[in-house]
């Protein structure tokens, strides 16, 4: 079984990020934070990646952009989360 590759972009003061990082915590699952408030060259990238959303966090998993907390929290009640975590197998 291969650990997906989740990527969450976040800053300091976030309860979204933080929201998003226990959802993910208590499915077992580990990430790569990338800090957009600490490396603005970060935050140009997110926005690349997201097709221009500002708003953090912005999760990736296995390059598939799943958006923010919402988006993520909604993925999970669907189904999706588990359906895009299986594609990493």
């Amino acid at each position: 079984m291969s650990t997906p590759d989740i990527t969450i972009y976040s800053t300091a003061v976030c309860p979204y990020c933080v929201a998003a990082k226990n959802l993910l915590k208590a499915k077992g699952l580990a990430w790569n934070e990338v800090r957009i408030d600490m490396d603005p060259a970060q935050r140009d990238a997110m926005l690349e990646k997201s097709g221009g959303r500002r708003t953090v966090p912005q999760i990736f998993i296995n390059g598939t952009h799943v958006g923010g907390f919402d988006d993520l929290a909604a993925a999970d009640r669907s189904g999706r989360l588990a359906e895009i975590l299986e594609a990493a197998h």
